[in-house]
């Protein structure tokens, strides 16, 4: 489990970590056994200067585990309630108790949520509809011929730019398509496009989701997707009746950052009108979804391991659905 010291946005590293020895501050942002020097946490005079703090902070995941451990084992001794309840394995439970003293009752004031994968599902497999849709076109590769070409072409470097996804992208999926399948006819690109941005194509995830995200909203805590995606990604929400569950949209095509660079999260949080550690990112990729919301001074919670459905969100967050 990762240390909730290393995982959390800056209010906790700035009121709660003058709680613990220097020595426990700088284990508790650990970065692979390199200590953050004590002079760090005193520097911050500024809002500004302190807001580069919680960045700064909030960038060194890789060092977690380590940190965790020595920071456990230094307030192992500590005499307060809390550490000890911490040292004995109920950090997740300390740490929500902690927010929800600082946010009335909540462990946050607003939730982002990936799209695909998280919020929305591929209705069926996406080899199979390519070569469904292609058959006619001359397709003839297998579905899995197709789906090992896909996953090529959709990790090699776009050129010039790190942007998959600008506007509609229809240059990086036609290079997708076409690599994928072998056919560069562009009826049938056309076809494919197109049927990704119907309802046919895609259903929600959890069917409770849009109680759940009511119940949210009722009480104050604010709503956006945060998405790797292209311009199509509103008119597919639309579509499938669900734009409306949402305060905002932060999708990459529109703010010009994908996943995990911080700035799509900001982006978001600069939307609902909160701070990056208010907010918790839910979504279903590690890289992209955990440690990029981390990285923007966000929390983050794995979806499929660390929550299983958009009601346990709700209850961690302390709202009843």
């Amino acid at each position: 489990m990762i240390s909730v010291f290393a995982r959390r946005g800056g209010r906790f590293v700035e009121e709660a970590a003058a709680a613990l020895s220097v020595s426990a501050r700088a284990a508790a942002i650990g970065d692979g056994g390199q200590q953050v020097p004590a002079s760090a946490y005193g520097s911050c005079s500024t809002p500004k200067a302190l807001q580069h703090q919680r960045i700064d902070m909030s960038r060194r995941r890789r060092g977690i585990e380590g940190g965790r451990r020595r920071c456990l084992s230094s307030i192992a001794s500590a005499s307060t309630t809390e550490t000890k309840e911490m040292s004995g394995g109920g950090e997740q439970e300390w740490y929500d108790n902690y927010r929800r003293s600082l946010y009335g009752g909540f462990t946050h004031k607003a939730l982002l949520v990936d799209a695909v994968g998280t919020l929305v599902l591929p209705s069926q497999p996406a080899a199979q509809i390519y070569r469904n849709i292609g058959l006619k076109y001359g397709v003839s590769y297998s579905e899995e011929e197709i789906l090992s070409r896909y996953r090529w072409a959709y990790q090699q470097p776009w050129p010039n730019t790190r942007l998959r996804f600008m506007d509609d992208a229809r240059p990086f999926w036609q290079y997708v398509v076409q690599t994928a399948t072998g056919c560069s006819d562009s009826r049938y690109f056309e076809e494919l496009y197109e049927y990704y941005t119907t309802d046919q194509a895609w259903h929600i995830c959890d069917p409770e989701a849009g109680k759940v995200f009511e119940a949210l909203r009722r009480a104050g805590v604010k709503l956006a997707v945060v998405s790797n995606f292209d311009t199509r990604l509103r008119p597919l929400l639309q579509a499938l009746k669900c734009e409306h569950w949402f305060d905002a949209l932060a999708v990459s095509a529109e703010v010009e950052a994908e996943k995990p660079n911080p700035t799509i999260f900001w982006k978001a949080c600069e939307f609902l009108g909160v701070e990056p550690e208010d907010a918790v990112h839910v979504g279903d990729d590690r890289r992209n979804d955990i440690w990029g919301a981390r990285d923007a001074g966000c929390d983050a919670w794995l979806w499929g391991a660390d929550v299983h459905s958009f009601k346990e969100v709700a209850q961690r967050i302390g709202v009843d659905v």
